[in-house]
């Protein structure tokens, strides 16, 4: 059969080839071939392998012609709902694949795209030829047995058939249990992917199964191999006088660390003084290539990891804890050695002048966020008597993080203050309570000082043309730009795009406008999702958020790579080692370290994310039924999402509204009631009850108390 099928495909592309074929329609091609109506659909096959195969093309008006569309590679991110989009390889914007068009590739595959006929004023959409190749192996999932097979309800939403899994390939899998299954099918027309339970997790209700669910899930690593650990036991040796020869000695100035309670990888410690009307600021990171070899196996293991991953449970770290715990870890009383940068900043926050260097130190008090906020916020006296000989250096601290920070305020740069969650869990992983995180002089001054220090180094090797990484974030596309000033025009607030970009001093304009109102939460979202997102690349375009010309991450060699990799890049130009040769390593080798470095910030960033709303709905499962007050964050079609003081956002479906029947208006942004004329808007507090939770989804359903009044009771 295949032989007939295969050779009526070659006549039929013959026949599209002929100099005079006229696009058709399926209909007109089925007439003039005299295919009986009967067979329609074994033409229809034909066309579509054809077109799979990129021979031709179907345009707008449905007509077949000779010639794929325009064809793009790049990596397919499906949607629960069933539409996807495909990454361009080429760093293009997405291509929007509707569900019909998705060719049956799996979440992460390597596709090839054909481009549709453009529409003025949408997004590119396209249809996948080709499976290039798998970029996902193994799904985490809840296993449900039966008598002679299994099957893997996929945790990843976005994976939206279940895997069936034949009885001895179970591995002794029982219903309930979380497992990880191994694909040796991906599935196709009418087919279901298939796997191999490779590992069984334990049962979905026991502690620590719904974590490392999602640790297995973003296929983080466990634990490091023995090989990387026994090298890192090696190195993690004390700092003796032969690793201080040649190096800037700084041990008698006075500087400090300061970071959270919890916190034991202390990479970057500060120090600032004063001479005449300038400010000298050092800040001082741990020197982790003294001890990270290049390609190494720590080396090449932390380069596979990127970065470390902060979970709500526990860290993942890119180093093992002998050393990021360790020596590299600036702990206080203990010689250290260092990469500096020592910056002096006259008192409008210009850097007139910087030395960059390998060095030694000894820091002098390991200070915490809260204890500097006491000193400097809070006038703490108990405080302030304990760290008495420091307190003035604080002060001197806070006046030039102030000056750096409006100086970045005045040249537009953008500042997204959402606030994050800390969840505090008990022994066994339970959440216990929801804190935001807290932003405050303490924390800002360090963000001020890390920000000017990577801006330094950035441009400084900018200007000497040696291979390097930087962190860019790119100019915010048009099409969203315009999309966000139509919406915000809505409420009374406009923006001005110039040679058809924006600025970031409008963006950052627009926050300033909105700040305090009703609206804030829902405009902040749109706008942070209108920007790009930030990567590392080894051309330096700027970075749009910041409004900076150059900047890098140079500050955290124990928990990032590209850091590491540009500490290497300092240490070898500041001996005079950087020549052709390394320059030509470096040329090869630093466009792979931006790409993965990039990839695993993303991976690290959505399971960090994932650990935090499972523990969200987790808390509220034990507030079912519970009122609380909270703040409509945004309104939609099915309902409308309250946020609540301690970040908690659920969704109040429109069908449970039952005081009357409510309409989304898409001109106000509002949800009336039609026959009482009740509305709901942005911003505004709201009393709800939590009506249910969903672990497996990690959503929260609230309803409203009593039409949502706030001063109503149940």
């Amino acid at each position: 059969m295949e032989s007939i099928f295969e050779k009526r495909k070659k006549l039929i592309y013959e026949f599209m080839c002929d100099d005079l074929y006229v696009p058709m329609k399926l209909k007109e091609l089925a007439v003039l071939l005299q295919v009986p109506k009967a067979e329609k659909h074994e033409l229809k096959e034909i066309l579509d392998e054809l077109e799979r195969e990129g021979k031709i093309h179907v345009t707008q008006k449905g007509k077949y012609v000779k010639g794929g569309g325009r064809q793009l590679t790049g990596v397919y991110q499906p949607h629960a709902k069933g539409f996807g989009f495909v990454t361009p390889a080429d760093g293009g914007e997405d291509i929007f694949i509707s569900e019909e068009d998705s060719g049956y590739a799996f979440l992460g595959d390597e596709v090839e795209v054909v481009l549709k006929p453009a529409k003025e004023g949408k997004r590119r959409e396209g249809k996948i030829a080709k499976i290039l190749s798998h970029g996902l192996t193994k799904v985490v999932g809840y296993y449900q047995k039966s008598k002679s097979f299994g099957f893997v309800v996929p945790d990843n939403e976005r994976i939206r058939q279940d895997i069936f899994v034949p009885a001895e390939k179970s591995k002794g899998a029982e219903t309930g249990q979380k497992v990880v299954v191994e694909l040796t099918f991906y599935g196709g027309e009418g087919k279901k992917p298939e796997g191999t339970v490779v590992e069984i997790l334990g049962y979905a209700d026991e502690p620590g199964t719904d974590i490392l669910s999602i640790v297995k899930g973003y296929d983080l690593p466990t634990d490091f191999p023995e090989k990387v650990k026994n090298q890192a036991e090696r190195v993690g040796k004390p700092v003796s006088s032969a690793d201080m020869a040649g190096r800037m000695d700084l041990r008698d100035w006075m500087m400090v660390t300061i970071d959270g309670e919890d916190a034991k990888d202390l990479d970057d410690a500060v120090s600032v003084r004063k001479e005449g009307d300038k400010y000298i600021l050092g800040v001082h990171i741990a020197d982790v290539t003294n001890y990270v070899q290049e390609n190494s196996a720590l080396d090449r293991e932390a380069r596979k990891r990127g970065t470390s991953v902060y979970l709500v449970d526990r860290v993942i770290p890119m180093l093992p804890k002998v050393l990021s715990n360790g020596i590299c870890s600036l702990n206080a009383g203990e010689d250290r050695l260092a990469l500096s940068c020592i910056m002096t900043i006259d008192e409008k926050g210009n850097v007139v002048d910087h030395k960059i260097a390998e060095s030694v130190i000894c820091v002098d008090k390991r200070m915490t966020y809260t204890s500097v906020k006491k000193i400097l916020e809070d006038k703490d006296e108990t405080e302030r008597e304990r760290y008495r000989e420091f307190v003035p250096m604080f002060e001197e601290m806070e006046t030039l993080a102030k000056l750096l920070r409006e100086k970045r305020r005045k040249r537009g740069s953008i500042d997204f203050d959402f606030p994050e969650t800390k969840v505090i869990l008990d022994e066994e992983g339970h959440p216990q309570s929801l804190q935001p995180y807290d932003r405050n002089t303490a924390t800002k001054l360090i963000e001020d000082f890390m920000l000017i220090t990577n801006e330094t180094i950035a441009e400084h090797f900018f200007w000497q043309e040696i291979p390097f990484v930087y962190r860019t974030h790119d100019v915010p596309d048009e099409d969203k730009i315009k999309k966000l000033a139509a919406f915000i025009n809505n409420f009374g607030h406009s923006m001005h795009i110039a040679n058809q970009a924006v600025r970031p001093k409008e963006i950052q304009k627009l926050l300033a406008k909105i700040e305090d109102t009703p609206q804030e939460a829902l405009i902040s979202r749109l706008a942070l999702r209108s920007m790009k997102q930030a990567k590392y690349t080894v051309e330096n375009t700027g970075h749009f958020g910041l409004a900076a010309a150059y900047y890098c991450h140079f500050t955290s060699p124990i928990r990032r790579y590209p850091d590491l990799q540009i500490h290497r890049i300092i240490k070898e130009t500041l001996r005079g080692k950087m020549n052709e040769n390394r320059l030509s390593h470096y040329e090869k080798i630093l466009p792979e370290v931006c790409t993965q470095s990039s990839e695993r910030e993303r991976i690290a960033e959505e399971a960090e994310r994932e650990t935090v709303k499972l523990k969200k709905v987790e808390y509220m499962e034990e507030h079912e039924g519970e009122v609380f007050e909270g703040v409509i964050s945004s309104i939609t079609k099915w309902g409308m999402y309250v946020e609540l003081p301690n970040t908690v956002e659920g969704l109040v479906h429109v069908m449970q509204m039952q005081d009357d029947h409510y309409e989304y208006m898409e001109d106000t942004y509002e949800m009336v009631g039609m026959h009482t004329g009740k509305s709901y808007k942005l911003g505004q507090k709201v009393k709800v009850k939590v009506a249910g939770t969903d672990r497996f989804s990690r959503t929260i359903d609230f309803k409203l108390v009593k039409g949502g009044e706030t001063d109503g009771k149940e």
